[in-house]
């Protein structure tokens, strides 16, 4: 009887030791910082440091000979995950429609895309080739184009996407895509670009973050300062009446980089200096330049 009950314990295990082994690899893998791992912090071609959102942020610029990619295992060597957060903070040239980030399968598939502009879409294409283009989300009324600084967090799970704009704006697509979609990992992800394609982002940008589940999608609002680029602005304005009281030994904060940031290098521009950030406008319909 005793030895019966063990058995019963025993097939009772089995279920659960099966369940554990099917978990898929990328269940539980920390978040991927896109930017980091595509070498932005050692400004390659096309790419310079710049005044992210609050006053000690820093962001990067990107201009159009910028080619910045990288295979895709080397991000996801877990697999890509089925449900996920895509967190990103940017400005673009005002007027622009271009991609931000295209994930390509090993046969040229894009499977993972999203475009910045009017309108604002999301591209997914599982193994099944699902959704099929007419079923692609399109997020129509919103704009990103429009030279100022944007924080956006995408949330995938199950049939639907959801877009959230600057924690204000809140829009949820359908996303018809497979009951187990896959992605291919064995392909290519490219930054502010398509393959073939002459459309390029041309702007700032702070963040690039994929993270496994949509929680990180949701939370994002409330870890971010949202009202330091409002409060940066007014801040001289305030403070005018009150320079000619400031001793003259006392100097304005200094803008701080991140830990673990790669040394500054020369900028290579006319006039340019080592340490200094690009200023804050960017000129419409030109390539973002230094001051």
């Amino acid at each position: 009887m005793e030895r019966c009950s063990r058995c019963h314990r025993l097939f009772l295990l089995v279920p659960l030791v099966l369940g554990l082994s099917a978990v898929p690899a990328w269940a539980g893998a920390p978040p991927v910082d896109v930017l980091r791992a595509l070498r932005f912090p050692s400004l390659p071609d096309g790419v310079r440091r710049a005044r992210g959102i609050c006053p000690a942020d820093v962001a990067y610029r990107v201009s159009r000979p910028a080619q910045l990619s990288a295979p895709t295992r080397q991000l996801f060597p877990g697999g890509f995950p089925k449900d996920f957060s895509l967190l990103t903070a940017v400005r673009t040239r005002p007027g622009l429609q271009a991609p931000l980030l295209t994930l390509y399968s090993a046969q040229g598939v894009r499977q993972l895309g999203l475009e910045l502009g009017r309108p604002f879409r999301f591209l997914y294409e599982d193994q099944t080739g699902r959704p099929r283009p007419p079923a692609q989300p399109v997020f129509r009324g919103l704009s990103l184009a429009d030279g100022k600084w944007h924080r956006v967090a995408v949330a995938v799970k199950g049939q639907s996407v959801t877009l959230i704009v600057d924690c204000k704006k809140r829009v949820t697509r359908p996303l018809p895509r497979s009951a187990r979609p896959l992605l291919d990992t064995h392909g290519v992800i490219i930054f502010g670009a398509r393959i073939l394609d002459e459309e390029v982002f041309e702007g700032d940008i702070q963040e690039l973050v994929i993270v496994p589940g949509v929680q990180a999608a949701y939370e994002s609002c409330e870890q971010k300062e949202l009202e330091c680029e409002g409060a940066w602005r007014e801040r001289p304005q305030k403070q005018h009446s009150h320079r000619a009281q400031r001793s003259p030994k006392q100097q304005p904060p200094r803008l701080h980089r991140p830990q673990n940031q790669e040394p500054q290098r020369q900028d290579p521009t006319p006039g340019g200096e080592e340490g200094t950030l690009e200023p804050s406008p960017l000129p419409p319909h030109e390539e973002p330049t230094g001051s």
